[in-house]
């Protein structure tokens, strides 16, 4: 059985109005492409993949269709509604795994999740390759800002030397850590009954740190420190920041 990918695209952006107003923010452009081509430009690299799931809200399912009809990738990349309409009757992250999980029949196997407001240019192989090590533990991808005034903006994890999870942090005013979730999960296919577990439990499933959380409690969770550049796009500055990167100059009137 293949991994497979979910690409987290259920959001409504309010931070990036008007940019986002009418356009889901993995579809802004960094550079010439949408941040979800270049999130899937790192997946390419990954062996075994046999699936990609972009799970979407009503708003803007429609525009990842549109997408989806007018690229090519080695493997089927399939749109999900969650049919939500709003802030206020959103999933969450955790709702959103779950329900492409059960709406689409997935069997049991190895999942890579990703938010899709991540810019980076990470080596995802390694990241997997590390979770199958850790197996039967999940993994959550880590990137160190490097300094902790920085860090206070984050959700922080401190680890082991073996880089086993020993604490969560969010958005901590005295950061213990500059290690910064990065919103990249290898949830191997063992961990499935937590998953469900957890939510009929009756925990939070809006952000994805408070499974995380619980899974390290629960079950144990490892960190991988990943290299190279990493922004999580959550506001203009980040976005315009992406687009430097990339040496494209941004203009949010266009």
């Amino acid at each position: 059985m293949g991994l497979k990918v979910i690409v987290l695209c259920a959001g409504y952006p309010t931070r990036l109005y008007p940019l986002t107003e009418n356009m889901p923010k993995p579809l802004l452009p960094v550079g010439n492409r949408p941040i979800l081509e270049w999130i899937l430009e790192r997946v390419e690299k990954v062996g075994d993949v046999d699936a990609v799931y972009l799970v979407s809200n009503q708003k803007f399912a429609g525009h990842f269709e549109a997408w989806a009809m007018k690229v090519k990738y080695p493997w089927p990349v399939e749109v999900v509604n969650d049919h939500t309409l709003n802030n206020e009757t959103r999933l969450g992250a955790i709702g959103d795994l779950a329900y492409t999980l059960n709406t689409k029949q997935v069997p049991p196997s190895d999942l890579l999740v990703i938010a899709g407001d991540n810019f980076f240019d990470f080596d995802l192989g390694s990241f997997v390759d590390f979770g199958k090590k850790k197996r039967p533990h999940g993994v959550i991808a880590v990137y160190d800002v490097g300094e902790k005034e920085l860090a206070k903006r984050y959700g922080l994890v401190r680890t082991d030397s073996e880089g086993k999870i020993l604490e969560f942090q969010e958005k901590p005013p005295q950061p213990m850590t500059t290690l910064a979730s990065s919103g990249i999960y290898w949830l191997p296919k063992e961990t499935w009954s937590l998953l469900d577990r957890y939510i009929t439990s009756g925990h939070n499933i809006d952000q994805p740190g408070h499974y995380m959380r619980w899974l390290a409690e629960t079950a144990g969770l490892f960190a991988f420190s990943l290299k190279g550049k990493w922004l999580d796009i959550g506001d203009l500055d980040s976005y315009q920041k992406a687009n430097a990167i990339v040496k494209t100059p941004t203009n949010p009137k266009e």
